[in-house]
């Protein structure tokens, strides 16, 4: 199960183990039992140099599983992932990660944080007290990544699809927020992943999803797509929605424009 309600929350929430991975006020108030799941400290590696695996690489395998002992995660553990940001930054990114050390028991809050609130799941503002658990038997990343020179080889080839989900805006370069430079990587399309979810913030249905990336992607199966963003998280988004929509092994450029833009940009690039 990919999306869970936080209707089904409430009845597992003894048993679940909740993460909290928004940006900022967990110190304030979370989920019950929540701990939490930092983007900078525990869902990304050093950054140290973006033009060789972006602003946001992934962590160490160890350090990974190592973090997930401590959070109280094993093999058996059901894990609920929650932001405050449509599951944009960074519950999808977390869903990944744990999905691709193999974990199967992963699950993100439909509709997050606002949604917890509005059901009125019990809330605390102290970490709580876990018992730790040896590391993670993990070793190595298991769901499809891609690095930048197959990225280069894909892009606008028949038969593949490299799909962009930063706002359109951005993909067109009319504006550029974060990056050094405006534009997007020759070739590749662009779907916004805030079109994933309705207007209250909740995930579209699967046919709904389905629909939309069919007609997107057209003949190429979702195991010739290649998803990025800006800097690889909230391109767990669309991943996720893919998977809700059945149309799962797409795979993730983790690099994404934050190192495309640094390492392989040129001043007539379309």
């Amino acid at each position: 199960m990919v999306l869970i309600t936080a209707e089904e929350l409430a009845r597992r929430l003894e048993r679940a183990r909740v993460v909290d991975a928004r940006g900022s006020g967990y110190a304030d108030e979370h989920v019950r039992g929540a701990v939490h799941a930092q983007l900078e400290r525990d869902l990304s590696g050093p950054a140290d140099h973006p033009e060789r695996g972006g602003r946001h690489p992934l962590p160490d395998v160890a350090a990974f599983a190592e973090r997930l002992g401590r959070w109280g995660i094993g093999p058996e553990t059901e894990v609920v992932v929650y932001d405050d940001k449509g599951g944009a930054n960074a519950a999808a990114r977390l869903w990944w990660m744990l999905r691709a050390v193999g974990h199967e028991r992963v699950s993100v809050l439909d509709g997050g944080w606002q949604a917890a609130r509005a059901a009125g799941l019990p809330t605390d503002a102290e970490p709580p007290a876990i018992d730790p658990l040896p590391p993670y038997p993990a070793d190595r990343w298991l769901l499809p990544t891609a690095g930048i020179d197959e990225v280069a080889e894909r892009a606008g080839r028949q038969g593949d699809v490299v799909l962009d989900v930063r706002a359109a805006a951005r993909w067109r370069g009319e504006t550029e927020p974060i990056d050094p430079v405006a534009g997007h990587i020759p070739g590749s399309r662009n779907l916004f992943f805030g079109e994933n979810l309705d207007a209250s913030g909740r995930f579209l249905p699967p046919a709904d999803l389905a629909a939309k990336y069919r007609a997107l992607f057209g003949d190429v199966l979702p195991e010739r797509v290649i998803v990025h963003c800006g800097s690889g998280v909230t391109a767990c988004h669309t991943l996720l929605a893919l998977e809700h929509a059945g149309m799962p092994g797409a795979s993730l450029y983790v690099g994404s424009w934050s190192e495309w833009c640094r390492a392989r940009w040129k001043p007539d690039a379309s």
